[in-house]
């Protein structure tokens, strides 16, 4: 299984839009994603120097598959890409 690491998981955030809460807690930031002025999605980065540590939450956060989650770090699917396949599982 692909791992999503620390760059991958800010790639996703910016990607997505989300919005940084750096003051979440002490060993984590918070990215929150709205659509239409709604919190649809939010997951923890870890603030740890470390680039390799696996952000395995992040794929249920964002509610797709880990292999989507990979694809919008990596560019091929697109924000609204990932809003449509929310909007399929009427979970916005």
């Amino acid at each position: 299984m692909a791992v999503i690491t620390k760059e991958l998981a800010l790639k996703i955030a910016k990607k997505l839009g989300a919005r940084i809460d750096e003051g979440h807690t002490k060993a984590h930031d918070l990215a929150l994603v709205y659509h239409e002025d709604r919190l649809i999605a939010h997951f923890g980065i870890r603030r740890g120097s470390s680039k390799d540590l696996p952000h395995d939450h992040i794929p249920s956060a964002l509610y797709i598959r880990t292999r989507e989650a990979r694809l919008l770090g990596q560019c091929p699917l697109s924000r609204d890409e990932w809003i449509k396949i929310l909007t399929r599982k009427n979970l916005i």
